[in-house]
């Protein structure tokens, strides 16, 4: 990619997408943004709503609404389209829906000459990650998911909290699968510099190991209780994708927990999990491997095995 082209596409403008949008606008993350949709008209008018707003804001960023030859040039295309699950509806069957809407929209970005990095953040994000790598033929490093960085967002916030320490200097991961068999290696969660475990030890009148589970099964199950409140979580993924794609155009090469493809680390093969990634203008630069207890070993091999198991119900 050129380091002086700053180009996002994004596809899919409801609620997730344009979160993000409306966050890549204030935080001036590149100069050009492009929507599409198969409802051409919505996002035609969200790209006028976004302009108005441009007066406004820090951003001369040029935002407008096209059809995919746009990503011919584009450096991220950024994917959050996607069916949701039917009442009565299997995962296999809403898996096979999905997988069906990402052939007709992975199949003309390729078309266009796009030779940028995909990011997905629709559900269930590591399958759908692993099924644009297969649809694509694109190198693993330049296709990856939202996968774990707002769950670990959310711990970090909920250590802060309960800790009473400012949340940047809180320094855990949640791995695995964004969803149900996702987990905390305590093992590997610091306090600045001082592990987790050793402050829980050393102030037991004060912390205590079964409230930290609380928290991480807090983590776990957050998803859950906003879309019971409000029916469905969008600022939250907004600002995680906006914050990813400002690491790649950027080239920071910061340290995020994405869905990344596997190909031996952890002793996994051919999978898309959260993990520490470190993120740069070539996407996936790096990995930051974990020494994981063998209890969290087996605790990430098995989330492993379940997403192993769902991406082969896409038949891909």
């Amino acid at each position: 990619m050129r380091a002086e082209k700053q180009k996002v596409v994004l596809i899919g403008t409801g609620f997730v997408g344009m979160s993000f949008a409306y966050a890549a606008l204030n935080q001036n993350v590149c100069n050009e943004l492009v929507l599409i949709d198969i409802n051409k008209q919505k996002s035609q008018g969200e790209a006028m709503d976004l302009n108005h707003g441009l007066p406004f804001s820090n951003s001369n960023m040029k935002i407008y609404a096209a059809d995919y030859d746009a990503c011919h040039d584009a450096d991220i295309v950024v994917i959050c389209a996607g069916v949701a699950q039917k009442p009565g509806e299997t995962r296999p069957e809403l898996l096979a829906r999905n997988t069906a809407v990402f052939k007709s929209i992975v199949d003309p970005v390729v078309a266009s000459g796009f030779s940028g990095i995909f990011l997905i953040a629709t559900n269930p994000v590591d399958v759908m990650t692993h099924v644009v790598k297969t649809l694509s033929g694109f190198p693993h490093e330049r296709v990856i998911g939202s996968g774990t960085t707002l769950d670990t967002a959310r711990l970090r916030f909920s250590l802060g909290e309960y800790f009473g320490i400012d949340p940047r200097n809180v320094h855990a991961y949640v791995i695995g699968e964004h969803g149900d068999t996702e987990f905390v290696p305590w093992s590997q969660a610091m306090i600045g510099t001082k592990p987790v475990e050793n402050v829980v030890s050393e102030f037991g009148d004060r912390f205590k190991r079964e409230e930290m589970d609380a928290i991480s099964e807090r983590v776990k199950n957050a998803a859950y209780e906003i879309i019971e409140a409000k029916q469905s979580t969008y600022y939250g993924i907004g600002m995680s994708l906006t914050r990813i794609v400002k690491a790649i155009l950027k080239d920071e090469n910061s340290i995020l927990t994405l869905s990344a493809y596997l190909s031996g680390q952890y002793g996994q093969h051919d999978v898309y999990a959260g993990v520490p990634v470190v993120v740069g203008r070539e996407g996936v630069v790096g990995h930051l491997d974990l020494h994981l207890t063998p209890e969290e070993s087996k605790k990430f091999a098995d989330s492993c095995e379940t997403l192993r198991q769902f991406y082969k119900e896409t038949n891909l």
